[in-house]
């Protein structure tokens, strides 16, 4: 299996849906630290003409090949392997329409959040966080119903669908202020088979940037 790089930081729980399924699908990588917040590499010239013109992360290296955006990665590296791949046309759209909602919807609201709550030098607007936290109840609690009825979002396997929708929702609660497993049960139950899934592992633990501002990790010594 090929040897990846991919550029990230413990904080982006875009990153962490490409580098958790690296880990999950067994594969050796390699990751790259972006300094997000202290240097902002990511809007250097450099970096947009050399790594991403978008100036975002994850991006993924797999030889000659770059990509970027984490559902074209997680679609790569499913038909590239076979694993966590849905099978045939309707579950491929099934999937892709999750991906889209919780990149607008779950994610696209969530992440913001946790960003203006714990990475802003200024408090946000509270108007603007509780509009916010309003659209992320609603977009859970449809993420919930869902997971009522099948163990995961396509039915009985984890896809593509599971490991994006996952992201966000493994950083711990305090980062926003309220817990998502505690108050959507069928998600908690849900993350707990996620968690379950070889080669699992946390956010902290898998790409640098943990403690806060360091190239460290969760559980290794910076």
């Amino acid at each position: 299996m090929s040897d990846y790089k991919l550029y990230c930081f413990a904080q982006s729980g875009n990153a962490y849906r490409a580098a958790l399924m690296l880990n999950l699908i067994g594969a050796k990588w390699q990751p790259v630290w972006v300094d997000f917040f202290k240097a902002g590499v990511q809007r250097q010239p450099e970096y947009r003409t050399d790594v991403n013109e978008m100036g975002e992360v994850p991006v993924l290296v797999d030889g000659e090949k770059k990509m970027t955006q984490s559902a074209v990665i997680l679609t790569y590296l499913a038909r590239k392997t076979g694993q966590y791949l849905p099978k045939g046309e309707d579950e491929e759209l099934e999937a892709l329409r999750w991906i889209v909602f919780d990149n607008q919807k779950v994610n696209g609201f969530l992440g913001p959040y946790r960003f203006l709550k714990n990475f802003v030098p200024t408090p946000a607007d509270p108007a603007v966080m509780t509009f916010m936290k309003g659209r992320i109840d609603n977009a859970l609690a449809i993420v919930n119903k869902r997971l009522e009825k099948a163990p995961f979002l396509l039915g009985d396997r984890a896809t593509i669908a599971d490991i994006s929708m996952c992201a966000y929702l493994f950083y711990p609660p305090e980062e926003f202020g309220f817990d998502i497993a505690k108050d959507h049960p069928a998600i908690g139950s849900w993350l707990k088979r996620v968690e379950a899934l070889p080669n699992w592992a946390h956010p902290y633990d898998i790409m640098p940037g943990y403690p806060f501002g360091t190239q460290g990790y969760r559980n290794k010594k910076v």
